[in-house]
């Protein structure tokens, strides 16, 4: 390792040590320094946290700043973002690289395109940990993000989703490096998908996705492009008002467009509730998924396509 490299080595770690240093709490509250959770984020700095007090914020808000935390104060998610949505995307659009959102609520999304999001992702890495996304078209949208990694653990995803015209997920996104959700609850979506993705790599682990008896969901995940896919320890459940009964699972349909290097489709429980047959998995890719010790329940089969079960 040359010289010039550890100097310059040394001076990013001065620098984040000093970023840090200097990071700031911005809280939002009746009798806080900032009234509404947007004058707060707008005033917010690298690495700084804005903490929002437990209420009702008719408000959305546009994060351009890196490294910036927002975080309800209460516990439960009750600091809620609801009905309002900025430039016609959503309540939360985020910018910046390496932002984490934890601890709120956000609900009623809706915009003229019929796309409205809780959160809208156009930047780096996201982390989405203690959320719950309720009645909007979208919970998450991403677009295609060279860079882009987006992770979420345990949260909640009810009652979101809509095909007028074009169809908007409880989870969409493009084309990205990484899509993780862990430990999370999908609900009742609405016609479309609980979870859409075209990342190069897609991982489920440990969520529950349940249409429920009223919920009209069309596929629980979709890979449509393809892409790894590893799908592990899932309760996996397709109700009688699912509006496409063919499967659970699906990778790409679409056309695969990318590097499909796995399918790990292993320890899901799979119902299917409305007596008709319903595959786990459906693959059109020429990568063989491979389905282990998956447990089916009611009409369910396991594979249509390449693979093996065991």
């Amino acid at each position: 390792m040359n010289k010039a490299f550890c100097l310059m080595l040394i001076a990013l770690a001065l620098s984040l040590a000093t970023s840090r240093a200097h990071a700031r709490v911005l809280e939002v509250g009746p009798d806080k320094e900032f009234a509404a959770p947007s004058a707060a984020i707008a005033a917010a700095k690298d690495g700084d946290t804005v903490r929002i007090d437990a209420g009702e914020y008719f408000d959305c808000a546009t994060v351009s700043t890196n490294r910036l935390t927002i975080e309800g104060a209460g516990p439960n998610a009750t600091a809620v973002l609801t009905d309002k949505v900025c430039s016609g995307k959503a309540l939360l659009i985020t910018n910046g690289t390496d932002i984490t959102i934890r601890n709120i609520t956000l609900q009623r999304a809706r915009v003229a395109d019929r796309n409205g999001a809780g959160i809208r992702a156009q930047g780096g890495k996201l982390t989405i940990e203690h959320v719950k996304f309720i009645n909007n078209e979208n919970g998450i949208l991403a677009g295609d993000l060279p860079n882009g990694e987006i992770l979420i653990k345990d949260s909640e995803f009810l009652r979101n989703g809509s095909c007028a015209p074009a169809c908007a997920h409880g989870i969409y996104v493009g084309h990205i490096n990484l899509l993780r959700v862990e430990n999370s609850k999908f609900f009742e979506t609405k016609e479309a998908h609980h979870i859409k993705s075209r990342a190069r790599r897609t991982e489920v682990i440990g969520c529950d996705l349940a249409d429920g008896a009223n919920g009209t969901s069309s596929y629980q995940i979709e890979a449509p492009n393809g892409g790894s896919v590893v799908v592990r320890n899932n309760t996996i459940q397709k109700g009688p008002k699912s509006e496409n009964h063919t499967g659970a699972v699906v990778i790409g349909i679409g056309g695969v467009d990318q590097p499909t290097r796995e399918i790990l489709i292993e320890g899901n429980r799979f119902t299917v509730d409305g007596g008709y047959p319903s595959f786990l998995v459906i693959n059109r890719t020429a990568t063989e998924a491979q389905l282990k010790g998956n447990i089916l329940k009611g009409t369910a089969k396991a594979l249509d396509g390449d693979g093996s079960v065991k």
